[in-house]
């Protein structure tokens, strides 16, 4: 058993012994809830992969987290998930009508494929350049390059994956002001 795996037995035994030797001001209900806490945090815990560099990993259908641009988020692949160290990938989806904040990725490559949708992406200092993307399309945008995707279907969602050098994801995101 691995010191993680027993973190919550310790805690537990630690929580006891705290209130000198004896567990009274703990409830049985407590003691009951904080047990299968415990045990469902090491069934967890057995689930993980070992992740040694020589195991495929697969990600499943992840739900959707609000990302730095304002934008509906599917993590896949990254060091949270994989163990990845040089890279992520991960699945947008740009509601309709709707845009990603002004944003660019600090030090970072982007890659994106367009699965579906009609997509203009503005860039550049003061997001003055403008680029309209299909279905189908790859998409390059450079290190820190301000850009902003926008959905131009009022009626679909666009959907497209996105791929970086950054196996961190979402912490090389930087928010870009545009200039006044």
């Amino acid at each position: 058993m691995s010191c993680i795996k027993a973190m919550p037995v310790l805690i537990i035994v630690n929580h006891f012994s705290s209130y000198g030797g004896g567990c009274y001001p703990m409830t049985y209900q407590k003691v009951i809830v904080y047990l299968i806490i415990c045990l469902a945090s090491l069934a967890l815990l057995a689930e993980e992969p070992v992740r040694t560099g020589e195991e495929v990993i697969t990600v499943k259908s992840p739900e959707a987290i609000q990302s730095v641009q304002k934008l509906p988020y599917f993590v896949g692949i990254s060091t949270a998930t994989t163990g990845a160290r040089s890279l992520s990938m991960n699945m947008v989806i740009i509601p309709p009508g709707g845009q990603a904040e002004a944003h660019y990725h600090d030090g970072f490559e982007s890659a994106v494929y367009l699965i579906q949708g009609l997509v203009e992406t503005c860039y550049g200092e003061g997001l003055k350049k403008c680029t309209i993307n299909e279905a189908g399309d790859f998409i390059f945008i450079p290190p820190n390059v301000p850009h902003r995707p926008r959905n131009l279907s009022e009626t679909e969602k666009a959907i497209a994956i996105v791929s970086r050098n950054d196996p961190n994801e979402q912490e090389s995101v930087v928010p870009y002001t545009l200039p006044k």
